[in-house]
């Protein structure tokens, strides 16, 4: 289902959004190797049909993608990735184009989000994740996957973030989580696509960012990640809860956390390469 091109804005097609990966796991410091994800994604793409039953679109209609391939990341420098990966998304939006961000870890959402933030003052950002990631540090650092939505609030504003899926954190996390414009906790009473539509309508006409954990899905169906957290909404939940953005305006989205050393069986993978073509063909 997708190509993949040598080098960082080497040649590609004339796609409204720009497929990129950043693989780096600096700071995962339980099981690492979610820098492997962005080409084990593409890999598992070509399991899938370009077509997409549930909207009766295909990526064969576009031009709907370019993939740019990886980032080279500067090994255990977490400071000067962050910096490649906020002038990549600033070079894509430079074009007038859409940024789609393979993770890597969670943190790379922040450089990400530092690029659209300049581009766009009013921007939102909606999290699909188990974690709240708000930690103040961890392990002593500031930066690190566990702490990335805490230095997103910080540069955005506790208003303008938006949490879904959420079952796993410290106390004082959840306290802090309490202040933001809207943190979701998953119990499994309700449908995470009825906690999106709750809010769909106060994000019409914003610019938002959406940024996808795969550990918001039960790891039954997406083993494959660093730090899995049981009972979570099931991978139709999120994929519905994504086509419900249809409509509005997101500028931007990440898919992060994938550890495909972890899942023998490629299903998790798979399930990635899934959700892309599906929010490619919903949102643009």
């Amino acid at each position: 289902m997708f190509s993949r091109y040598d080098g960082f804005l080497a040649a590609g097609d004339d796609g409204k959004v720009v497929l990129f990966g950043a693989p780096m796991d600096w700071t995962v410091g339980y099981r690492p190797g979610c820098r492997d994800a962005p080409n084990a994604i593409r890999h598992a793409s070509h399991s899938l049909e370009e077509y997409s039953p549930v909207q009766d679109r295909s990526l064969e209609d576009g031009p709907y993608l370019a993939d740019r391939g990886d980032i080279s990341m500067p090994y255990g420098n977490v400071e000067r990735s962050l910096a490649l990966i906020e002038e990549a998304t600033s070079a894509v939006l430079e074009e007038g184009r859409t940024p789609l961000l393979l993770g890597g870890e969670h943190l790379v959402s922040l450089g990400a989000v530092r690029a659209l933030a300049r581009r766009y003052p009013a921007l939102r950002v909606l999290q699909f994740d188990a974690h709240t990631d708000l930690r103040e540090s961890y392990q002593g650092e500031a930066y690190s996957h566990a702490t990335v939505m805490r230095r997103v609030v910080e540069e955005l504003g506790a208003d303008r973030v938006y949490q879904f899926g959420l079952r796993s954190g410290r106390r004082e996390e959840f306290q802090f989580a309490r202040g933001l414009r809207a943190s979701y906790l998953w119990t499994g009473e309700e449908a995470l696509l009825h906690q999106v539509t709750r809010v769909r309508e106060e994000l019409r006409g914003l610019p938002l960012y959406v940024t996808v954990d795969i550990d918001v899905v039960d790891p039954s169906e997406a083993p494959g990640t660093g730090s899995p957290e049981p009972g979570g909404p099931s991978a139709a939940d999120l994929m519905a809860s994504l086509l419900a953005l249809e409509g509005l305006d997101v500028v931007g989205l990440d898919l992060v956390e994938v550890n495909p050393c972890l899942d023998p069986t490629g299903r998790t993978q798979v399930l990635a390469a899934k959700i892309l073509r599906e929010v490619i063909l919903a949102l643009w």
